[in-house]
């Protein structure tokens, strides 16, 4: 979800409730819409029609009412890539279905919320950086609340045709076509047509965000963009000459999960090779229950790297609502610039703050609110200091933020609400004050009612990290097109720029690995790569049953005893970093296995440097690993023990060979 500019401080008293869609028929009130999950998509050999009609027919064994037309109680039907369906239930047929073999989970389709010139250039990534020639090739899908097809930053001035593997379509309507940059574009709508409202019923973009996002991740080069003269440059993506698929899930009234499975569903089979998701909860769910985890899950059997939101519900620990380990969780973090915003009081005193703000009120003072309403009696007063007090807003100016990067208070922390053991969230990306293209029917300050127009805005979150990570993935997939998405997740985590804790005292759980570094992300030396059965070994350590796995893959597949073990912390994920939780920091503990596969110098030899904070001994074993062909695979041994004297104690393996530095954070944390 982006944070909106300072206009919203001004009215946010002002609330307004969403609208409540119900079924018209009274019999149908206490119906809700619910997922059914069903794992892996049918055997070739059942027909997308038949799978409908099977979906159809559970629907027909628990709904005991034969004046529903069982058809229209079907919202979706998901058959392309992964198999289920979202209809609307009571809770007792939910609970029905759910018992029934090939079910692995059913869940109700809440509503999930949305979560530039100077960015690039901050995190190192100019204009000029070598380019692969296959980029023209990769495409982009943005899970988000449309595009504004028009705008300068996707227009296909110099694109050829898309690639031939694209099997997308261009659901665009009568008032949305597509191009050669923008490839593809679906909407999706399982409620009611929201009333009073300015959407439109086509992947055209209403609200601005899904623009901003996908022209942060891949759109074309603009010069002179900005807002209203603030943030004055080049606007672009982190990959240019990619392609754009666009799926609109989200509306005036939200993103509901069931849409979002659906946009899922289409993007795997339509062949995108990256998708960013600038969406998230509002609680940490089971992997299996969360719209995004489940499509991610199946994004990764096709070889598609995600990149989503970590959340903007910080500061507080465990806040982060996306962590499964099979897709990047991406914190928000600033850049060195931000924008300074003065208020006049009509005692002539200025206050300044760090907030963006285009209106031009030339100097005129209006009323503010009387003191004596809220005087500040902690302060010693019992009114402020006038009986008619005024103020007047300047319109911000640019400063320097020599502190950056650091995290911001909004973007959401781990650590990892279901897998302890797992960092998340995995880096931080620039998202704060992000310049990028925007609707111009969009209101600029994101409420209705401000009629301003603008091609460009700037705006916060981590719904503007994401996409930043999403085009780095993108820009790393260009270079290495048969990198699995664990081996793209690893590069952007162990190039990452170490960030500081002085400045964030949650540390990793702030910022995972540290700032993205895209220039270094392509040649990272060593990856921690994982495959398919990888992560099915991960869901058995965790400890789900061979039956919901055999569902999930459509395989023959059954956990060992061994791999059922919860306790045992070498079972876990091949992952690029290493987290250990504990609930005696007197007496700490843990062994964790990693491999890594040589994608830098044919022969290399890399030796451990290890960074462990006081009362921690880490050891890595063998400590130094030795090459001799490119894709080698070599494993080690990381051993953690001592105690920790407070909540959170950092540590660090790089890998060294001379050319490459090959960093993994290690985290120990106390739970209480």
């Amino acid at each position: 979800m982006a944070l909106t500019p300072w206009f919203l401080l001004l009215i946010s008293l002002i609330s307004t409730l969403p609208v409540d869609v119900t079924l018209s028929a009274a019999h149908q009130d206490t119906r809700k819409d619910y997922i059914v999950y069903m794992g892996d998509k049918p055997k070739p050999e059942v027909s997308t029609t038949t799978t409908s009609a099977l979906h159809v027919n559970m629907l027909q064994n628990v709904i005991d009412d034969s004046n529903i037309a069982h058809e229209s109680l079907l919202l979706h039907s998901y058959k392309r890539t992964f198999n289920g369906f979202a209809a609307k239930l009571t809770e007792e047929e939910a609970q029905k279905l759910a018992g029934m073999d090939g079910v692995v989970s059913v869940f109700p389709s809440e509503t999930k919320k949305l979560q530039t010139t100077r960015s690039w250039d901050f995190i190192g990534f100019p204009e000029m950086v070598k380019r692969s020639a296959i980029e023209t090739d990769i495409i982009v899908g943005v899970i988000d609340t449309g595009i504004w097809p028009e705008s300068a930053s996707f227009s296909d001035a110099g694109f050829g045709p898309p690639p031939k593997r694209w099997k997308g379509a261009c659901k665009g309507e009568g008032n949305f076509t597509c191009n050669n940059k923008i490839i593809g574009a679906r909407y999706y709508r399982s409620q009611p047509y929201p009333q009073n409202s300015s959407d439109i019923l086509s992947p055209r973009d209403t609200d601005g965000h899904g623009t901003h996002t996908a022209s942060t991740a891949a759109g074309n080069l603009v010069s002179k963009a900005s807002l209203y003269g603030l943030g004055l440059g080049t606007a672009r993506g982190g990959v240019p000459s990619a392609r754009i698929a666009v799926y609109k899930v989200c509306w005036s009234d939200g993103c509901p999960d069931a849409d979002i499975l659906a946009a899922f569903d289409d993007a795997i089979a339509d062949g995108v090779d990256i998708l960013s998701v600038s969406l998230g909860g509002f609680k940490p769910l089971d992997y299996f229950r969360n719209s995004i985890d489940i499509g991610a899950f199946h994004a990764l059997r096709k070889g598609i790297f995600t990149s989503a939101s970590a959340g903007n519900e910080g500061p507080n620990l465990k806040t982060i609502t996306n962590f499964a380990p099979w897709y990047l969780a991406v914190a928000a973090s600033t850049i060195d610039r931000h924008f300074d915003t003065k208020v006049q009081l009509g005692n002539h005193k200025i206050y300044e703050g760090i907030v963006t703000n285009t209106f031009e009120l030339k100097g005129k003072f209006y009323p503010i609110v009387y003191a004596a309403d809220v005087p500040d009696t902690a302060a010693g007063y019992d009114g402020k200091t006038s009986r008619n007090p005024t103020a007047t807003i300047w319109k911000s100016t640019e400063g320097m933020d020599a502190l950056a990067p650091y995290v911001p208070s909004f973007s959401s922390r781990g650590p990892n609400p279901n897998t302890p053991n797992i960092l998340k969230p995995d880096i931080a990306s620039p998202g704060v004050s992000i310049l990028a293209a925007w609707s111009p029917i969009a209101p600029v300050s994101g409420f209705e009612g401000d009629d301003r127009v603008t091609s460009y805005n700037i705006i916060s979150g981590t719904s503007m990290a994401c996409p930043h990570a999403a085009g780095v993935a993108a820009y790393v997939k260009s270079f290495h097109p048969n990198w699995s998405p664990a081996a793209i997740l690893s590069a952007l985590t162990t190039t990452a720029k170490p960030m500081s804790a002085n400045l964030n005292p949650e540390a990793e759980f702030a910022y995972g690995a540290g700032l993205l570094n895209p220039s270094r992300s392509p040649y990272p030396g060593l990856v921690y790569d994982a495959a398919e059965i990888d992560y099915v070994n991960f869901l058995c350590a965790q400890g789900y049953s061979t039956k919901l796995l055999k569902a999930l893959t459509g395989d023959s597949y059954s956990c060992s005893s061994s791999q059922s073990s919860h306790g045992t912390l070498s079972d876990h994920l091949n992952y690029p970093s290493v987290a250990l939780s504990t609930s005696n920091p007197k007496s700490v503990k843990g062994i964790f296995n990693r491999t890594v596969t040589n994608v830098g110098s044919p022969k290399s030899t890399y030796k451990a440097q290890v960074s462990a904070p006081p009362g921690l001994e880490i050891k890595v074993n063998p400590s130094v690993l030795k090459f001799t062909s490119l894709g080698q695979k070599l494993s080690f041994q990381v051993t953690v023990k001592g105690l920790i004297e407070k909540t959170i104690v950092s540590g660090s393996l790089v890998w060294d060979d001379g050319k490459f530095q090959v960093r993994s954070p290690i985290v120990v944390y106390f739970v209480f």
